[in-house]
């Protein structure tokens, strides 16, 4: 296959070092490989930790989906061994080791979803047991000599757990040595992450550095609130997920708060910056929010789907919520008395507390007669359509006997 042209524009240069780039090393060092037309390696790795990509992963893969287009190689690792032992870079408790038949499961589906944004037939695709399961205890060792004990327990998250007297684990030393040996294993000169990941992609530059190869740049973006205003984790499930439909992905970028539209444009979508600063400038200006919104949720449709599903969903969700209709396509939950359990079993809410907390806010609605209501204990004697927040509607029948 024949390489792609390095693209050196330097205004496309400028644009890629800046863009939802949070820090950058060495920066000046990057721009003058990105415009000395020199095919540079860049390196993004993904634990499958769960089964869904969503937008904030995202942010590092449009990111490399802009080296592509410049002509460079995209590297994309699943991390199917890191994932195992679990990264806690942004974590504040220790991180569970995962069990290898969840990992397998998990990433069965990733390189088809990171295919939504990169062209992995153009791309190298690998999966890092290949080279770590390899790797035998004097070889931990010589990686393990890079770095010492202090390194490590100043990071911030694990100096507040060691303050806080919580347990840190020798098998968490052991993750950045492992992201970084992946640098080594494909000659990384470039690699993405978010600002949580700086020590393990720091990890990377000194490993090359005691292999004899020149140390990566690293490109750093920042990380995304979800629909909840927390960081997106699919954890605790605030996520636009990559896999979603039409209908419940634009469904669910509106439901997000409106202080995240600019964040979202420049980060999640690749709308030209001059028009993001003109929607920023309307809503400083009084725009109404929902309308900067509604071009945010076509943008992000578009991006994973196409524009004419975008306009689709777009048009429902119009007629679902500026029109007060209930959709026609709406899950089907069969209860008995306690409503609330079969709402989280079904996995419409994320617990019991959560769907009370709605309640109490005048969240949830008998979406055919608009009332909100104040408890959840119905009398199923019929079925009941019922609205929980902004958009998830749900039809609950009584369980048959």
């Amino acid at each position: 296959m024949a390489k792609s042209k390095v693209i050196t524009d330097e205004h496309k240069v400028d644009e890629l070092l800046s863009r939802g780039v949070a820090e950058a090393i060495v920066k000046e060092d990057l721009r003058k490989k990105l415009l000395s037309g020199e095919r540079l390696r860049v390196k993004l790795g993904i634990d499958p930790t769960s089964p869904n990509l969503h937008i904030g992963r995202a942010v590092s893969l449009l990111k490399m989906r802009d080296f592509e287009e410049l002509g460079h190689q995209v590297v994309l690792i699943v991390g199917d061994f890191t994932g195992l032992i679990g990264d806690t870079s942004d974590k504040d408790s220790e991180r569970p080791m995962l069990e290898q038949k969840i990992i397998d499961q998990n990433k069965k589906s990733y390189f088809a979803q990171l295919g939504k944004l990169i062209n992995t037939k153009k791309a190298e695709l690998h999966y890092n047991s290949s080279w770590l399961k390899k790797l035998k205890y004097g070889d931990i060792g010589t990686h393990a000599d890079c770095f010492s004990v202090a390194d490590f327990i100043a990071r911030e998250n694990i100096a507040k757990r060691l303050k806080a007297g919580k347990r840190v684990s020798l098998r968490e030393v052991l993750y950045p040595l492992m992201q970084g040996y992946d640098s080594v294993a494909v000659k990384a000169d470039v690699e993405l992450g978010g600002t949580d990941q700086k020590f393990n992609l720091l990890a990377g530059r000194a490993l090359q550095e005691r292999f004899g190869q020149q140390p990566q740049n690293i490109l750093m973006n920042p990380l995304i609130q979800g629909l909840d205003g927390r960081k997106m984790s699919s954890s605790w499930g605030n996520t636009v997920n990559l896999t979603m439909e039409p209908n419940d992905m634009y469904g669910k970028v509106m439901s997000m708060a409106d202080a995240a539209i600019i964040e979202y444009l420049t980060l999640c979508t690749r709308v030209p910056l001059r028009e993001v600063d003109e929607v920023s400038r309307a809503l400083e200006k009084g725009m109404n929010p929902k309308e900067a919104k509604m071009r945010l949720a076509r943008e992000i449709v578009t991006l994973y789907h196409d524009e004419r599903a975008a306009l689709q969903a777009e048009g429902a969700f119009t007629s679902t919520f500026s029109e007060g209709r209930i959709p026609e396509d709406i899950p089907v939950v069969q209860a008995s008395e306690d409503v609330p359990a079969a709402l989280v079993d079904a996995k419409l809410v994320v617990s019991k507390s959560e769907l009370m907390r709605l309640v109490k806010a005048g969240g949830v609605r008998n979406a055919e007669t608009g009332e909100k209501l104040a408890h959840l204990k119905i009398s199923l004697t019929q079925p009941v359509v019922i609205r929980l927040g902004k958009r998830v509607f749900v039809r609950i029948t009584p369980k048959k006997k």
